[in-house]
């Protein structure tokens, strides 16, 4: 709460308008709803997980608005959703900045200006971050997926994963759906894309 007033207050300080603070991610979504801002800065962590709940909102928030300017910020690079909200809006109003990397009040309101203005601002160890993550075919895949993917690996049935992971067996068929499209594996009369999707997880995985 503290850190979100100063932060409130250093941007009025700097002409903007700030017409919301929020507390999580269910009151941004709301709260971008009402007002309809001209640019969100969200952190990455919220309530009540404070794990990426921030970051992904920030993409739902994308999604459903292409052009909405997003600044997100974070004590690290959560590639699995940093990626995607990268990719929104064809990548243009949007960035992705490390705090303990901004270090000049000025060069951050410059950013988030520019941000606004239509560019895009991303930390230089985020890109190298997503570089690496990029060239990992399973990059893309949540880490719920993994443990699927993992499961499938060793030869259990969907029936036998839900009953591993305590979830129904429909929840499993729909991220093995998931999996095989994010691998890119269309149906195909050739190959089984559950075989070529374990392939490509041992191929992944094994050094």
């Amino acid at each position: 709460m503290l850190l979100r007033a100063g932060l409130a207050g250093l941007l009025e300080r700097f002409g903007f308008e700030v017409i919301a603070q929020v507390g999580d991610a269910d009151a941004l979504t709301t709260a971008v709803a009402r007002t309809r801002p001209d640019l969100v800065v969200t952190d990455i962590r919220m309530p009540p997980g404070f794990t990426d709940e921030g970051l992904r909102a920030a993409v739902a928030l994308r999604r459903a608005d292409p052009g909405l300017a997003v600044v997100a910020l974070s004590q690290y690079v959560e590639r699995s959703y940093a990626a995607e909200l990268l990719d929104s809006g064809d990548g243009v109003r949007v960035g992705y900045l490390l705090k303990d990397r901004i270090v000049d009040v000025e060069d951050f309101v410059a950013t988030l200006r520019q941000v606004v203005a239509g560019g895009t601002v991303v930390d230089p160890q985020v890109v190298r971050q997503l570089l690496v993550r990029r060239r990992d075919p399973l990059a893309r895949l949540s880490a719920r997926e993994h443990e699927v993917l993992a499961l499938v690996a060793e030869g259990h049935s969907n029936a036998a994963i839900a009953a591993r992971l305590v979830v129904t067996e429909a929840a499993v068929g729909k991220h093995v759906g998931n999996i095989l499209a994010k691998l890119a594996l269309p149906p195909t009369e050739d190959g089984n894309r559950r075989v070529l999707a374990v392939l490509t997880y041992l191929r992944a995985t094994t050094f």
